[in-house]
């Protein structure tokens, strides 16, 4: 199921340059700004923008994909501490921010988004670099080719 109107439904959001790996029923993201290192985005597969939304199954399936996800940023990162947001007021599609904490965090007690900072975009090399250390850790259920247009 898609929605015509939806960023992540028709695939502008996120970048597909920033693609990790299919995990079955969520797509991992490297996020656009890595001022946290490692900061990841699942994204549904299909249009949904409650939790509600989904079966007891899917539900039960999707918490399993984050916390794969999440253990793996944890163990990749040395994270002190994972922040997980499920928001959608920006983007009505269920979408999982995943983002590793770290030691010389500049706020560890305040959420991401409150935190002024220059954006770190990567490109070319870095980006590839960045992703493909992702994926030599991923889950072993998730595929790293990217999703069919």
């Amino acid at each position: 199921m898609t929605n015509a109107g939806c960023k992540a439904c028709l695939g502008t959001w996120p970048r597909q340059d920033h693609f990790i790996a299919d995990c079955g029923l969520t797509r991992a993201y490297l996020h656009d700004d890595q001022f946290f290192p490692g900061w990841t985005v699942l994204v549904l597969t299909r249009h949904a923008t409650e939790l509600f939304h989904l079966s007891r199954d899917a539900r039960s399936r999707l918490i399993e994909e984050v916390a794969q996800v999440a253990a793996l940023l944890a163990e990749e990162w040395h994270a002190v501490k994972i922040n997980y947001e499920l928001l959608g007021n920006q983007l009505p599609h269920i979408h999982w921010h995943l983002i590793p904490r770290l030691s010389q965090d500049p706020a560890p007690l305040e959420p991401v988004w409150r935190i002024a900072h220059e954006p770190v975009r990567l490109e070319g090399d870095a980006l590839a670099s960045m992703i493909d250390r992702m994926r030599t850790r991923w889950p072993t259920h998730c595929d790293d080719r990217p999703p069919q247009a």
